[in-house]
């Protein structure tokens, strides 16, 4: 394949990058910093720098680039757009992982290569520990000078191996190692943990460290601010000394991690660690001008020296476009809610799944208020942070498995569908390796799916769209590309029992999509989550956007620590109301509890006001 000069190459996909993107693109013999704002296009930025450097030859076969992100959609998207952008064997060329799927296939493919004794056996489990098994653990083994959030923390930052003498705290960690290896029937790990185990499994391992960095020229890291200690100690070891240069993005304002171990200086760790340059984009691609200045208004308050952003985008409605909805009572607060997006979709101002509905946390408490009222308009609601199986919708919907099969079902359940049809091409050319230059090879691609999608599509017609019949439909597409090409292909899925944990999620929301379904098609579409409202928390939200966005719950109680002395609490304010491509709204419920005065006076200036819903049938201002 010919490459193109640097000089030479385009935007792909995109009509323009402002001249800011343009010099942290071509910076590529110094790890550059790229700060930006929301709707700055963050991920579009890393896809057009990593289609920049492998349509170029910046990054020369067989090197590879790694991206790691915080987010398992965010890292499939990004793995996306290159894909897209890419011919097929340059985006094979492009690693998108999340921190956490970085650090399991790392100890997945060289367990046996840890030393003991914290060599996990292969089957062993992942776990996600919550605060009161930190608590049982503490108590079962008498430990009095240590508190759960301080063990959860520890056993993230403490190197191994760990002595099992010294502080208490320390001594805790080593027990708590010890216990999971040898008190159950499994071993069971948190990522965390296999974050320290990659840690150690590098460091004690000269040869699997040159491996790594002669395989990695190139490091992408998304959504930098939020990077823990842990994830921070785990680069510095897999690469510094090395002549990997980096390109991390990433937003001070949006750091709302720092709860769950997130660093507070991020960005300044990162610039003297690695040597970093600095740049900062100013275009917001996602929000019009109204918007943008009302998120200004709230990044000011965070950090008084930030840039205003420029609007790229067009308002496109009337009306309010930010607003404090007040109700009385939660009753009348789901029914305003329901009433009013069932008026703008029959309007067809929007689409139902172009409003998401934003919680602080209990994603499942807000589902059981607001769907009866939801069922009654005709709307669906999708709660996205609910699990199905081990696996929550979310995470599951941004599968690789779950992507292959949902091309394959579509083609089966349509006549037509190009795009499916050249996705799941695309597919196969990938899990079988097959050269986009071996046109012989494609051809007997093309006549495989050719093959399959006839009779596929038959046994749909023959297959009615009930539950139960979810396996022999999904077990057909699974057939066809083959369990064990796609075990191979994906190391996420090379351990079974990982394997099963997503195969069962997918059965069992596929059997949930079919319980009503009218066809194929209509479950598939339930599947995907079109034409629902998508009902999410705000660390879920972020990396995404919607035309419309409700948040539920703004009052003193229900987002208590919403404090001026809480800055991360602002940050997630900020998060939240710049998911909002067109309108961004909050409600506060009297029942619930009071406003939050100061974020009010914020925000009035800018021309955000309180307005009453009254009964549904229209609303007025609050004086």
């Amino acid at each position: 394949m010919s490459l193109l000069r640097p000089d030479e190459w385009e935007p792909q996909g995109v009509t323009e990058l402002e001249p800011r993107a343009w010099a942290a693109l071509r910076q590529t013999a110094q790890s550059v910093l790229v700060t930006a704002g929301a709707g700055a296009g963050k991920t579009e930025f890393l896809a057009q720098k990593a289609t920049y450097l492998l349509q170029t030859g910046l990054c020369s076969t067989p090197k590879r680039i790694l991206a790691i992100s915080f987010k398992r959609d965010a890292a499939y998207n990004l793995a996306e757009r290159v894909a897209k952008r890419c011919p097929a064997e340059q985006a094979r060329r492009f690693d998108s992982y999340t921190f956490d799927a970085f650090s399991k296939s790392l100890v997945d493919r060289f367990r046996a290569a840890i030393p003991e004794p914290y060599r996990p056996p292969a089957n062993y489990r992942i776990v996600m520990p919550r605060r009161l098994e930190y608590e049982y653990f503490l108590d079962t083994y008498n430990i009095r000078g240590v508190n759960a959030q301080q063990l959860e923390r520890a056993i993230a930052r403490i190197q191994l191996p760990v002595a099992d003498n010294g502080p208490e705290l320390q001594r805790a960690v080593a027990l708590y190692w010890q216990s999971q290896y040898n008190d159950y029937t499994y071993v069971s790990l948190s990522f965390p943990m296999l974050n320290r185990l990659v840690e150690l499994l590098l460091r004690e391992n000269p040869e699997i460290l040159k491996a790594l960095r002669l395989t990695y020229s190139i490091v992408f890291l998304d959504e930098f601010q939020d990077t823990t200690f842990s994830q921070f100690q785990l680069l510095r070891t897999a690469f510094d000394g090395s002549d990997a240069i980096f390109t991390a993005v990433g937003d001070d304002k949006q750091r709302i991690m720092v709860w769950a171990g997130a660093m507070p200086d991020a960005f300044d760790q990162f610039e003297r660690q690695f040597g970093a340059k600095r740049i900062s984009l100013v275009s917001n691609w996602r929000s019009h001008e109204d918007l943008v200045r009302i998120q200004h208004v709230i990044a000011t308050r965070i950090d008084s020296t930030v840039e205003e952003p420029e609007a790229r985008v067009e308002r496109l409605v009337d009306g309010d476009v930010a607003a404090i909805w007040e109700f009385a009572g939660e009753n009348e607060e789901s029914n305003c809610l329901a009433q009013w997006i069932e008026r703008e979709v029959q309007a067809e101002n929007i689409e139902q799944h172009d409003v998401a509905i934003l919680v602080r946390m209990r994603a499942d408490v807000v589902e059981s208020q607001l769907s009866p009222a939801f069922e009654a308009h005709g709307l669906r609601l999708r709660n996205v942070a609910r699990n199905v199986g081990d696996i929550a919708i979310q995470d599951l919907l941004s599968e690789d498995l779950t992507q292959i099969l949902m091309r394959l079902l579509r083609l089966g359940a349509t006549e037509k569908s190009p795009e499916n049809w050249n996705a799941a091409l695309r597919d196969l050319q990938f899990l079988e390796a097959v050269n986009s230059s071996d046109e012989a090879g494609l051809r007997r691609l093309q006549q495989r799916l050719e093959k399959f999608v006839r009779k596929f599509r038959r046994k749909l017609r023959s297959l009615d769209p009930i539950p139960n019949s979810e396996t022999g439909s999904a077990g057909a597409a699974l057939d066809f590309v083959g369990t064990q090409v796609l075990r191979r292909a994906f190391p996420a899925y090379q351990r079974q029992t990982d394997f099963d944990r997503i195969w069962k999620g997918f059965l069992l929301l596929l059997r949930e999509c079919l319980e009503d379904a009218e066809t194929w098609s209509d479950a598939l579409d339930k599947f995907e989550g079109l034409n629902h409202t998508a009902l999410m928390t705000i660390h879920k939200s972020k990396g995404l956007e919607f035309h419309t966005i409700i948040f539920y719950g703004l009052d003193n109680q229900t987002w208590w620590s919403l404090r001026p002395d809480r800055m991360e609490e602002l940050n997630s304010f900020f998060v939240a109301f710049t998911r909002a491509k067109q309108r961004g709204f909050f409600t506060l419920c009297n029942e619930r509890g009071q406003p939050v005065v100061w974020i009010e006076n914020l925000l009035a200036p800018a021309g955000v006001r309180r307005i009453d819903f009254c009964g549904g049938s229209g609303v007025k201002s609050v004086d």
